[in-house]
């Protein structure tokens, strides 16, 4: 079994210690009945009834990897403050995000202009979690950090991959508020990032055939044989992070 090792490096409390995403389900998900019907029953029509909750991809995507969740409560209002406008450097009144906390300083900033044309720039400084766990894999091992997938949040932070098998030092990650009007709690225990260890391959890309069509053809059939967890009873494989 492969080990993907976490070390808090300014001491945060254990309860935001990262844990597997399992232990970060949303609510949406567990609550979603598993049928339209309520029943575990055909259409009528030939035809499934089950929801995205009984969708394997869905799951395995929610409960991949691990998950590091803020550490300190953070609340957001907004400020009186200047924008200057980068193609004619006019200066206008807005309002602006401003982020306070009681300790640890879990935010620094980045000016927009080292990412101007990111999609999810908004006009203001990335504002940037400080995250406090070092990371290390085993050789041959990366993770991507990519935001808490299938999961409400007020901010997303920049996905990015990391050779964390030898860069040990802590990640931050850059976000945006999704509402960049948003004022309220981000409480800590949110999650914050999520984790997915991956082995680095080299790949080359290739167009299939004729062959690779009949291949997929009999596997649509199989998958066509059953109403329920077709997919995840035929081809399916279990992903285990502890």
């Amino acid at each position: 079994m492969n080990r993907i090792v976490f070390t808090n490096t300014f001491g945060v409390p254990d309860e935001f210690t990262p844990k597997p995403a399992t232990a970060f389900v949303p609510d949406w998900y567990k609550n979603m009945d598993s049928y339209m019907s309520g029943d575990k029953s055909p259409d009528g029509n030939g035809l499934t009834t089950a929801t995205i909750k009984r969708c394997m991809p869905v799951f395995d995507s929610i409960t991949a990897g691990y998950i590091i969740t803020t550490y300190v409560d953070v609340y957001v209002s907004q400020k009186d403050g200047t924008s200057i406008s980068r193609s004619t450097g006019k200066k206008k009144k807005i309002k602006v995000p401003w982020y306070e906390w009681p300790s640890f300083s879990p935010i620094s900033f980045h000016p927009v202009e080292q990412a101007p044309e990111h999609p999810m720039e908004n006009g203001f400084p990335y504002p940037k979690w400080i995250n406090p766990w070092s990371i290390i894999t085993p050789p041959g091992y990366s993770v991507m950090f990519t935001a808490p997938v299938h999961r409400p949040s007020v901010f997303t932070i920049l996905d990015g991959v990391v050779d964390t098998d030898t860069y040990s030092a802590p990640v931050n990650f850059p976000f945006v508020l999704n509402d960049i009007k948003f004022e309220g709690l981000i409480p800590a225990g949110t999650p914050m990032a999520q984790v997915v260890p991956f082995r680095r391959e080299e790949w080359e890309m290739s167009i299939g055939s004729n062959q690779e069509i009949d291949s997929q053809n009999k596997v649509t059939s199989l998958l066509r044989t059953r109403f329920f967890d077709s997919y995840k009873s035929q081809f399916r494989t279990v992903k285990d992070y502890k």
